[in-house]
């Protein structure tokens, strides 16, 4: 591709991080998923950060497109902040339909955006070690999404993987020949045809990483799948703008079918290509994909956080708070959070989704919400909880502030532990420094804000007949909630 036709490429990173992570609970969880997490100690990064800051390099890269769930917005907004990169726009689903309709919207915003651009489809959520190989892969690609094919990655199996799907191509991949025009996919195989797989070069796993111009993929769309199409745009003819997120119609959008972009249209499309792709791809799906990606010491354990093991081989223990003390243990995943913890025996992994799925019918709360909580203003992490009284440690980034709010069935004392508090009380204004505090009565309009530039941390009381969350009105939000 020579120079002049790639400065009239524009890539539009499409990113989807919409995934709950259920099978990394307790550490992913659907309040706070895996994406937003840092799985590895040795990197400062998040999985979502990491997925754009891996691209920095590629010519005529534009800022992303997110996609995700209006619990997770400010999570994403921030954490993009956190790296300085200011998305093009972040799309809220009402609704989790899958892979196909979240394109779909993500590939009409970016027509409006530029000219036909190319997007690249990537998932929050993936582990890629070598960024100058994956780049190259992605550069290769160009060439073909720019010529009208529909392009996904392919990773060489290297065992008998029942969790992924398959592309076979129509011709062996390998270091000479390394792409290919798609013959079929194969979803899930089971244990004896993933054996077969494994030895063939023909076959190799999906990635879920896809590349190709707006406009092809809308047409094959259109083809294929025209109810999600027509949808999609009517969902966002009715979309509200709020700040730098779209919101996407619930009403429209909940007929919307729900299919992957494989099945909708690669499956029956004639212009897939695979390429290869060498880059130390893992989807970090499971405690296992964890384990297997991890360095590990001379009796095979991986060791996180406050965590010591005498007579321990081949185990998994992470601390996240509490010291964990392993004895005479092996062939174990100990995975400890602030308010659970799993102990689970590896071969028994590949029976998550089961276990959560029990627990939830249990109404077990942990399976969604821990408790830190992220707000648009920061977070909070909920303490002591009993009947009437609860106490909290509220965290507010700097030059951020709560919405000026009200509560019908609790009172709240406030007591700095850092930072400088800007406390209002109906038409009262005060400061607050380190070890002093304030009472806010039930019933009062009141609004707390940092305008400071480093992090103001609270210690909050509640005393109340209710003091659920939703327990707020809201008078004036700078973040435009309409609810808690």
């Amino acid at each position: 591709m020579n120079k002049n036709y790639l400065s009239k490429i524009n890539i539009i990173p499409i990113i989807l991080s919409g995934g709950v992570g259920s099978r990394l609970w307790p550490l992913s969880r659907s309040s706070f998923p895996k994406q937003f997490l840092r799985l590895d100690e040795d990197c400062e990064n998040t999985l979502l950060q990491e997925t754009f800051i891996r691209l920095k390099g590629l010519k005529n890269l534009n800022n992303p497109i997110i996609v995700c769930n209006e619990e997770q917005r400010f999570i994403a907004a921030e954490q993009m902040r956190q790296i300085n990169v200011d998305p093009v726009k972040i799309l809220l689903e009402p609704f989790g339909k899958n892979t196909a309709p979240a394109i779909t919207l993500a590939a009409l915003i970016a027509s409006e955006i530029k000219n036909d651009p190319i997007l690249l489809i990537l998932s929050a959520d993936h582990k890629i070690e070598k960024s100058e190989s994956f780049k190259k892969a992605i550069e290769e690609g160009l060439t073909f999404a720019q010529n009208g094919r529909l392009v996904t990655f392919g990773i060489q199996p290297n065992s008998p993987e029942t969790g992924y799907g398959y592309i076979e191509s129509e011709q062996e991949i390998s270091d000479e020949v390394n792409f290919s025009n798609i013959k079929r996919f194969v979803e899930k195989p089971n244990k004896d045809l993933a054996e077969k797989f494994l030895n063939n070069k023909s076959f190799s796993w999906n990635s879920g990483i896809f590349l190709f111009k707006a406009s092809t993929i809308l047409n094959e769309l259109l083809k294929f799948e025209p109810e999600i199409v027509s949808i999609c745009k009517s969902s966002l003819t009715n979309n509200l703008l709020d700040l730098n997120f779209r919101r996407i119609d619930k009403e429209f959008f909940k007929s919307c079918p729900n299919k992957s972009i494989d099945v909708a249209v690669l499956e029956k499309t004639t212009l897939g290509t695979v390429i290869k792709l060498d880059a130390g791809w893992d989807d970090l799906g499971s405690w296992k994909s964890i384990c297997d990606n991890s360095n590990k010491d001379n009796n095979q354990n991986i060791l996180k956080g406050k965590t010591f093991a005498k007579h321990v081989k081949n185990s998994y223990l992470r601390s996240e708070n509490r010291l964990i003390v392993g004895l005479g243990l092996e062939n174990l995943v100990v995975i400890e959070t602030d308010d659970t913890v799993l102990v689970a025996n590896k071969d028994a992994l590949t029976s998550m989704k089961e276990l959560i799925e029990d627990l939830e019918k249990e109404n077990f709360e942990e399976i969604k919400v821990n408790k830190k909580v992220h707000r648009p203003w920061g977070q909070f992490t909920s303490l002591i909880k009993e009947e009437n009284w609860q106490v909290k440690r509220l965290r507010i980034n700097p030059n951020e502030s709560l919405s000026l709010q009200m509560h019908k069935f609790r009172a709240e004392h406030w007591i700095v532990v850092k930072g400088i508090a800007k406390v209002q009380i109906d038409e009262k204004i005060c400061f607050l420094n380190p070890n002093e505090s304030i009472y806010i009565p039930k019933g009062a309009k009141h609004r707390l804000s940092n305008t400071d530039k480093t992090p103001l941390e609270i210690i909050e009381v509640q005393i109340g007949t209710y003091l659920g969350e939703d327990d707020i009105i809201r008078f004036k939000d700078k973040y435009k909630r309409k609810d808690f």
